[in-house]
């Protein structure tokens, strides 16, 4: 069975999904007028371009372009299909799809991905089921409740485990009639290397789902119970559902808090994260056995706060770490700030033995990200003449990745400052490695698709932008329809795209407004689906007499364009110019068939 999508199906999720609620869970938005407005998260921007209507259910990037209904948004964003995005909605609304017999064709097309969805939460149930109701659970639940944390919290994140033996998931798999090359897939299983079969990935480990924004389990990692077993933690790998580069464990359990914050605290490790949410401080997110990456930066800066808190141990590698994040802060105008905790304290140990309120006590006394890498290699290196060219050294490299050049000279001038050396000297050695041969470009990973170059906002001219006004209005005003057929305006349209599109609200005129999302659902073709939301979105206030206005100047321009062209017939005749007398001659004849 698979599933198919009438119009009266989609237009019962539409009503029923509100846009606004939608790109909110991803794009921090404000509201403004009659609208919400936001930082686009198709384009790199730091000023608000992005606009999303809950009285017409659509959006639009005065930046980019990008536009469309709520199924365009979470296609862009999530990168997932038509189908898929129709699906989503209709899970999260509650909306039972209508299905039917399927050719194999058709079968075929059905949607891994929501198979890969369903695939993790029958996992997550045996993880579960695993850890609270079976004797080999008993071992991982007395580690948890050791280590201080509540059942709560254990529920609250929906930790499970994997238990020993190599094939428990592959014989769930059999019994649930789950596919193992999906299983595969989805990371849970692993071919054997004599290629007869698979085996378990995670097994004798504690087990963590990954959960999106839309609190989808994506992947899972797992930490064993054993100190000297490695490796000591273990996590999926990509999946088509899982970028480890766009993930954050816990923002499902933060988005809100850190909305209401403008603050997110960001920690290595699964079990830091659960120790800062158990204790009150929820506005934290961990990251996934990766670095920090631009996507995870630009994700949490366009939805959810501005200010970033990293909590990083204090030892060579939280050093290290603060180096490679440094530039990617500040090319994304997120301010950002280290706590530092005690030698060798981590968020989890240092909050079960001092509580929240010394933990805050350190997070106020948080240190600029360049403030802190200056004193950290003060601190190792000393203010020895050696000591000062060491540190130079150091922080040459983070500094030239800082991209904003105001940043970064104030920045050399505070280090400058700070060691008692020339200015000039340091500037020198940070230019060096700014231009160091082969150095590669910093990775930026993109949050989301990003919009591509041809569907930015067409930059009409001057005797079609006249056009492009008419079909706002008509989109905005669908009064002023008939009247538009009637006179025959769209006959004498020039611009082929604008043209069609015009035809197109002809032949089904909206009803009111609030009816363009019936409108972009019988366009297929992205760049008219996005014309459609620009012009949609226009800040003219139409009525009838504003409307005749309009008809009038855009008859006047065409009156105009014939005398030209009657002016450009002389010329031409007086030039014996023939071959353009007759291109002109046939534009007339043109013209006088659509005023016929």
């Amino acid at each position: 069975m698979a599933i198919q999508i009438p119009q009266d199906k989609l237009a019962e999720i539409r009503n029923a999904a509100d846009i606004v609620d939608i790109v909110s869970e991803r794009v921090a938005l404000k509201k403004t007028g009659k609208d919400y407005t936001g930082l686009c998260p198709f384009h790199s921007e730091k000023t608000p371009s992005f606009t999303v209507s809950s009285t017409k259910q659509i959006f639009h990037c005065f930046g980019c372009g990008a536009g469309g209904d709520v199924f365009d948004f979470l296609i862009r964003f999530d990168g997932i299909s038509f189908p898929e995005a129709v699906q989503a909605l209709a899970r999260r609304c509650g909306i039972q799809l209508p299905t039917r017999q399927m050719s194999p064709s058709e079968k075929q097309a059905v949607s891994e991905r929501e198979k890969l969805f369903d695939i993790n939460k029958k996992v997550l149930a045996f993880y579960r089921s695993q850890l609270l109701r079976q004797p080999a659970g008993e071992k991982a639940c007395e580690y948890l409740a050791n280590r201080g944390f509540s059942q709560e919290i254990i529920d609250r994140f929906g930790l499970g485990f994997a238990p020993e033996g190599w094939d428990n998931l592959v014989r769930l798999c059999r019994k649930e009639q789950i596919p193992l090359n999906l299983a595969e897939k989805a990371g849970l299983i692993v071919p054997r290397t004599s290629k007869t079969g698979y085996y378990d990935r995670f097994r004798n480990r504690i087990m963590f789902p990954i959960v999106d924004v839309t609190r989808q389990v994506i992947a899972f990692g797992g930490r064993v119970l054993d100190a000297e077993a490695k490796p000591k933690y273990l996590n999926s790998p990509e999946t088509p559902i899982y970028n480890k580069s766009r993930s954050l464990y816990g923002i499902h359990a933060a988005k809100e808090k850190c909305r209401e914050t403008g603050i997110v605290y960001i920690v290595e490790g699964y079990f830091d994260l659960l120790a800062m949410h158990q204790h009150g401080i929820a506005n934290s997110v961990a990251t996934l056995g990766t670095s920090l990456t631009s996507g995870h930066i630009r994700m949490l800066r366009r939805g959810y706060a501005k200010k970033a808190r990293l909590v990083f141990d204090s030892d060579t590698a939280g050093i290290k770490a603060a180096h490679r994040s440094i530039g990617l802060f500040m090319n994304e105008s997120v301010d950002v700030e280290i706590v530092v905790l005690p030698a060798g304290e981590d968020p989890d140990s240092f909050l079960f033995a001092n509580g929240q309120d010394a933990f805050f006590e350190h997070a106020e006394a948080a240190k600029g990200a360049v403030e802190f890498l200056i004193e950290s290699a003060v601190d190792a290196h000393g203010l020895s003449m050696q000591g000062k060219i060491r540190v130079v050294d150091e922080l040459k490299q983070p500094l030239a990745d800082i991209q904003d050049s105001v940043a970064r000279s104030v920045y050399i001038r505070h280090l400058a400052e700070r060691l008692g050396v020339d200015e000039s000297a340091i500037l020198e050695r940070v230019r060096a490695a700014r231009n160091q041969p082969g150095r590669a470009p910093q990775k930026q990973v993109p949050s989301a698709p990003k919009a591509p170059a041809e569907t930015a906002e067409k930059p009409y001219s001057a005797k079609n932008r006249v056009e492009a006004r008419v079909v706002g209005m008509m989109i905005q005003y669908p009064e002023i329809v008939p009247t538009i057929e009637n006179q025959q305006i769209i006959d004498y349209f020039e611009d082929i795209q604008l043209k069609e599109l015009a035809e197109l609200i002809l032949s089904h005129p909206p009803k009111s407004t609030d009816d363009i999302s019936q409108l972009l659902n019988r366009i297929s073709d992205n760049s008219q689906r996005q014309l459609i939301a620009s012009l949609a979105m226009g800040e003219e206030c139409w009525d009838q007499t504003s409307c005749e206005k309009l008809m009038a100047q855009f008859k006047a321009s065409r009156k105009r364009r014939h005398q030209e062209l009657l002016d450009q017939i002389k010329t031409a005749e007086k030039n014996n110019d023939h071959e353009l007398l007759f291109k002109l001659l046939k534009e007339k004849q043109k013209q006088a068939v659509k005023s016929g």
